[in-house]
Parts: structure tokens; sequence; C-alpha cells
């Protein structure tokens, strides 16, 4: 079986709080920000909202590539979601229902 790990871009639904993370489990991580388990910025500001993620098998790529996207500016992580989410919806708002 082919191993999966995804980088993430979650936010708080005012937009003001974005979040870049890394999993091999995206819906059990969307699930944990959803319900405010993870202690931290995603707790602290609200971060319940899959804006935007990438999917990669080898680990090693997965931890280079969130480790560049939190390296980046705002601006260029906004023009990240639009190039995949440009309404900025949750992606995973129907994924626990």
């Amino acid at each position: 079986m082919m191993n999966r790990y995804f980088v993430y871009l979650m936010g708080s639904a005012n937009g003001r709080a974005l979040y870049a993370g890394m999993t091999n489990d995206l819906a059990r991580r969307v699930r944990e920000h959803k319900g405010g388990e993870i202690p931290g910025f995603t707790k602290r500001y609200r971060c319940r909202e899959l804006f935007y993620y990438e999917e990669y098998t080898d680990v090693r790529d997965a931890i280079a590539r969130e480790k560049e996207i939190k390296g980046w500016l705002r601006e260029k992580k906004e023009r990240l979601i639009a190039s995949m989410n440009p309404r900025r919806s949750d992606l995973a708002a129907d994924w626990f229902e």
C-alpha cells in the first residue's frame, strides 16, 4: 500500500488566521482541528476550515513543502488557496456529517 501525506492550509471563518500543516491522515487531522482538540495556534485562532491541500507519497517531499509554505508571506498563501479554492469555501464542510 502506498503511503500518503498531505500538506494543508486551515483558516478561521473570519479569514484572519491561516495555518499550514502536514499529516498522513487528512480527515483525522481536519476533524481534530475542527473540534479544537489541538492546543496552540489553530485552537486559539479557531482555524477550523480546510482551504487547501496537496497530496504526496514521500514524507520528505511533504515536510519540505510544508516548510516552504510556512515561510511564505500571507499574500502568497492566499494565491495558493485561490488556485484550488477560489471561493475560499471549507473543503471539508461535509466530511463529518
